[in-house]
């Protein structure tokens, strides 16, 4: 297993559990996982990940009328959207820099 991969999945369990337990400096820390896992999305991937951060940020509390787990669901889905988030601020970055390079 790479360090991508590590990144990552570090990330998605910090926004997950996140949502169930009080985690210190959380929303920094799955920032700072989330533009450390947009280094590692390939090109070709990038799009898809733009789709998902828009996506997560339409829908994250979408069910949060659901009774007694809708709380933390919309919890968990608004983690994950500020992981993806940031992730996608770096891909739109790194995207931009490859465009300008000469």
């Amino acid at each position: 297993m790479g360090v991508d991969k590590i990144v990552k999945l570090v990330g998605v369990l910090v926004a997950v559990v996140g949502a169930f337990v009080a985690i210190p400096y959380g929303a920094a820390l799955v920032a700072v996982l989330g533009i450390a896992g947009g280094w590692f999305i390939a090109a070709e991937d990038r799009q898809r990940l733009l789709i998902a951060a828009l996506a997560l940020i339409a829908v994250h509390g979408a069910l949060g009328a659901i009774p007694a787990v809708g709380d933390y669901i919309t919890m968990a889905l608004g983690g994950l959207s500020g992981l993806f988030n940031a992730a996608a601020a770096t891909c739109i970055v790194l995207g931009t820099f490859e465009r300008l390079k000469p």
